[in-house]
């Protein structure tokens, strides 16, 4: 049986906005359990409908995009025994990690908090992806990989917030890389080194 796979989307979107990615990760039982709604609900909450969701379906991967990613996190931080790998794509852990040039929404202002200090709590393997003009500071994307202690990082060249329809196949390729193989034995680590 195949691993498990929930979407989770950005934020006033729905599945479709993972469309070219559903054929390179056919091989997954893919699952969207719920659309992010900015105006009724806050990051938290649509975490614990995640976990809720996951205690009743099992544990699974999870690929958040923009909000999405930023659920997934929140999720990882409540039950990080129901998640196996994370994919977390142009996300942020704290407000304070968007652009200033970012309009936002009141959510977007205030949520979500975490540090890094809640991050390093987070022992899934876990991919931070971003676009090298993305509308989330690349210095908060470093943070971000710095912090979780099982953490990789992909800066996507050319590409924004977007990225997963802007060069989908890049993307897909490092996605389906990471959900089914190991980390490869790197020959000079800095951070990595046991």
């Amino acid at each position: 049986m195949a691993d498990s796979l929930v979407l989770l989307h950005p934020g006033g979107a729905d599945p479709s906005a993972f469309g070219p990615q559903f054929d390179a990760l056919a091989d997954f039982a893919l699952h969207a359990p719920h659309r992010v709604d900015q105006a009724t609900q806050d990051h938290t909450e649509m975490a614990r409908e995640t976990v809720a969701f996951l205690e009743r379906t099992g544990p699974a991967h999870l690929l958040g995009c923009s909000d999405g990613a930023t659920i997934a996190l929140l999720t990882a931080t409540l039950r990080p025994d129901l998640v196996q790998r994370l994919v977390v794509v142009c996300g942020v852990y704290h407000h304070t990690g968007w652009d200033p040039a970012t309009e936002l929404t009141p959510m977007h202002r205030r949520s979500p908090a975490l540090t890094g200090a809640d991050l390093e709590k987070v022992p899934n393997r876990t991919l931070v992806m971003i676009g090298d003009d993305d509308e989330v500071t690349l210095e908060h994307a470093t943070a971000m990989y710095r912090s979780l202690p099982n953490a990789e990082l992909a800066v996507v060249p050319g590409t924004s917030h977007g990225l997963l329809h802007e060069k989908p196949a890049l993307c897909n390729a490092m996605i389906v890389d990471f959900l089914t193989n190991d980390p490869v034995e790197t020959y000079a680590p800095i951070r990595r080194r046991m």
